[in-house]
């Protein structure tokens, strides 16, 4: 259930303040192209890193602007069977260009055997490596929230923050419950504090 938290125990952050997930995604821009892409990805989506190596050119909508995750989250239906969830999460037109280019996804969706193939063939591990080291190089605290669920909650702050309703983004995010998604709402606070200063602080720098 440690999903369900945006604080440890001692009170350490678990996700990334969007000063963090600017220097990320910078540092990221400056990685050879497979790795560039999966920062990116998972940036712009939240999705889990196990979710992330499943993605397939088949799953990218180019002119839709979407990308289709499959929730990996055990689901049930009325009969009590187990359910597959997909969800498509609306993502960057720049981000789509550069994904297209640097894996050459409108092409393979041409071939079906290269359509359903994962574009990052890693395991969650290499995945989790790769983030890792993007986050030391961009200065990212030694802490709890340095990983990719450290990102993936800080996905769901930053869409909070910016008016993104919490039912819409349950659904990106592939929550089985709006109550999980409420985390999002209720650590703003801090959030908004930080961008109530920088207004002070252009308010005063302008007068």
């Amino acid at each position: 259930m440690s999903e369900m938290r945006l604080h440890d125990d001692a009170g350490n952050r678990l996700y990334l303040n969007a000063e963090e997930r600017a220097a990320f995604l910078a540092v990221a821009k400056r990685r050879p192209a497979r790795d560039r892409t999966l920062c990116e990805t998972l940036h712009h989506t939240g999705c889990r890193p196990s979710e992330l190596i499943e993605i397939t050119p088949a799953r990218v909508d180019l002119s839709g602007g979407t990308v289709t995750l499959r929730s990996l989250k055990k689901r049930k239906d009325a009969t009590g069977k187990q359910k597959i969830v997909y969800r498509a999460v609306p993502v960057p037109p720049e981000y789509l260009d550069t994904l297209n280019t640097a894996h050459g996804i409108r092409e393979a969706q041409r071939t079906p055997k290269r359509a359903k193939m994962p574009i990052w063939p890693l395991s969650r591990v290499r995945v989790w490596q790769i983030v890792k080291g993007v986050m030391i190089e961009a200065d990212i605290p030694d802490a709890p929230h340095r990983s990719p669920k450290g990102l993936r909650h800080g996905f769901g702050i930053n869409a909070t923050v910016n008016g993104i309703p919490l039912h819409m983004l349950s659904k990106w995010m592939g929550h089985a419950q709006l109550s999980t998604t409420t985390i999002y709402a209720d650590a703003i606070g801090k959030e908004e504090q930080n961008i109530a200063a920088r207004m002070w602080n252009f308010s005063h720098t302008n007068l």
